[in-house]
């Protein structure tokens, strides 16, 4: 296949921004689930975050919570958080402050990896742009690439949503997992960085 090809474009006015897991928890020095990587990408996110909301591109950021009532098998891959971390109602899934929400972003609770898993993702991503045309294009950013990200990745996929997948803008504490997704990427997605995103968004399309 020629390194030319695009197999689809996408619009900007049928676009949405999807910001993954950027909560405390995740992203600040010796958290407990820090991954040191997210830290760094956080002023590109933010270019890419204040780039959406002067094109009028709607928002949504997920929070990841656990429970070990909920979510066994989680707490059995991640034994660290038995005791705490992730929980409902504390500071660690607070969104960074250096990202935080405006009044009219969506911000998304979720208890699995997939943001599409048993929440109102798909009732919102219908209604979010309302009047304008429906979103078809999710465009990911945020942490665990491998994880969070990809899981959201192929379940929207599998709701025949385009996926612009932020090459730089996604973040792993595991370079050859990273990796892996970014590959995995080019049959669910698109991988592009974060540049290339802002150019097409204000180009119009993509």
């Amino acid at each position: 296949m020629s390194e030319d090809y695009v197999k689809w474009e996408f619009e900007r006015e049928k676009c949405v921004l999807m910001v993954i897991d950027m909560q405390n928890d995740f992203v600040l020095d010796g958290a407990i689930m820090q991954i040191k990587e997210a830290g760094k990408q956080v002023p590109k996110i933010q270019k890419l975050i204040s780039k959406c909301r002067e094109l009028d591109i709607p928002t949504i950021y997920t929070v990841h919570k656990t429970d070990p009532r909920y979510c066994p098998l989680e707490i059995a891959a991640f034994p660290h958080l038995k005791d705490g971390g992730m929980r409902e109602g504390t500071d660690g899934i607070k969104v960074v402050d250096d990202l935080k929400p405006s009044p009219n972003d969506v911000v998304l609770y979720k208890y699995r990896f997939s943001a599409f898993y048993q929440t109102d993702l798909e009732v919102i991503l219908r209604n979010i742009r309302n009047p304008s045309p429906s979103a078809d294009t999710i465009i990911i950013c945020g942490t665990v690439t491998n994880i969070c990200c990809e899981s959201t990745a192929r379940d929207a996929f599998f709701r025949d949503y385009k996926v612009v997948f932020g090459t730089d803008i996604c973040s792993a504490d595991d370079k050859e997992a990273h990796d892996a997704t970014l590959k995995n990427m080019e049959i669910f997605g698109r991988p592009m960085d974060c540049e290339t995103i802002i150019k097409a968004l204000e180009n119009g399309r993509g």
